[in-house]
């Protein structure tokens, strides 16, 4: 290697942290720059930090892995970004790749197994933990393809507002409303509104 490999991990649960600390820290190619448990804290640093790689966790206080690695790679499109999660669902690894990951590692990953990861990403590969491999070749339902506005409808759904006061807060006629409902629901392929909410909360929409 002509230089170290500088990561840094997000993840809000301790143990999590202490065991990956550990393993970066046994390795001499790879230097931990450091660790933090939500997005925003993480947006903060890379301001003024380079990094290589971030190992993000999905399921975070504040903005969830998804929305994590939307911005980072936005703000920092160089930097590579590795999923670890205990979640296997086609879906959410589908929705972390398409948002720029590189890669998608289940938690309970060897030591061997995750420097393997963080130096094919740096190469520019792709990486999957070896059980999701199989899950992803499994016919499932596509992730939805929601646009802007309809995913702030959305965020406001879940917030218990009704369609006048979206229209009110969007700036949109309550039929333009009801018209992003409609295929909100379609596209989620569910009957209502209690039913969309509970799948995009699952898919990490909300």
């Amino acid at each position: 290697m002509d230089k170290m490999i500088s990561v840094i991990i997000i993840d809000d649960h301790p143990l999590v942290l202490n065991g990956f600390e550990f393993i970066f820290n046994n390795h001499p190619e790879i230097k931990l720059l450091d660790t933090f448990t939500n997005a925003e804290d993480t947006l903060i640093f890379l301001d003024t930090n380079k990094v290589d790689v971030v190992l993000a966790d999905i399921n975070m206080p504040g903005m969830n892995g998804i929305d994590a690695t939307l911005a980072i790679k936005r703000l920092h499109p160089e930097t590579q970004i590795i999923a670890i999660s205990n979640i296997s669902e086609s879906s959410i690894v589908q929705r972390m790749l398409d948002a720029g990951a590189s890669g998608y590692l289940l938690k309970n990953v060897s030591s061997s197994e995750l420097i393997d990861a963080v130096h094919a990403v740096i190469k520019g590969n792709r990486v999957l933990s070896m059980e999701i491999e199989p899950v992803m070749e499994q016919p499932e339902s596509a992730v939805p393809k929601i646009t802007q506005r309809e995913h702030e409808v959305l965020r406001l759904m879940s917030t218990g507002m009704t369609s006048p006061q979206i229209a009110e807060q969007m700036f949109i006629s309550p039929l333009t409303v009801e018209s992003h409902r409609r295929n909100l629901l379609q596209k989620f392929k569910v009957g209502n509104s209690a039913s969309l909410i509970h799948r995009a909360t699952e898919m990490k929409f909300i």
